[in-house]
């Protein structure tokens, strides 16, 4: 018998559904500076996801389009895509299919990946902006409208 995957495609592969990083997240959650939470987890997208958007709602305010907490937030929120591309890899992640949005411990990657079409936007890169956007409709078609994107 063929298993519906909860985005209801019978034949696509199972969502994927990040372990917790509960140290990390604690951290964060305990308002805990998200460097010092970034240097002690590196692997947790959700600490980068932290910094990036920190970052970018910074250079939002700022007077300049293009600014240091822009080109800040582009490299916090890459990281943060990387090291959640790992993570994705390791948990059975092929490079496409479903990352649920509703599932807490997927949210720093998907945050890391609105925030790097953001940051990639405001440099004009517009390629980088288009491919985040894919991908976040692959993952979850739900994670755009979450991050506002939309």
């Amino acid at each position: 018998m063929i298993g519906m995957t909860s985005f209801g495609d019978l034949l696509g592969p199972q969502p994927v559904l990040l372990p917790e990083i509960s140290d990390a997240e604690e951290a964060l959650l305990d308002k805990q500076d998200p460097v010092l939470v970034a240097a002690a987890h590196p692997s947790a997208s959700i600490a980068w996801a932290y910094l990036a958007e920190a970052a970018f709602a910074r250079g939002e305010a700022a007077e300049s389009e293009v600014n240091h907490d822009i080109v800040a937030a582009y490299a916090f929120a890459r990281t943060g895509y990387h090291r959640g591309l790992d993570l994705l890899r390791r948990n059975g992640w092929k490079g496409f299919g479903p990352v649920p949005w509703n599932h807490e411990p997927n949210q720093g990657f998907l945050r890391s990946v609105g925030v790097l079409a953001k940051a990639a936007r405001a440099i004009g890169e517009t390629d980088e902006y288009a491919r985040c956007l894919d991908l976040l409709e692959d993952c979850d078609p739900r994670a755009a409208g979450e991050l506002g994107l939309d």
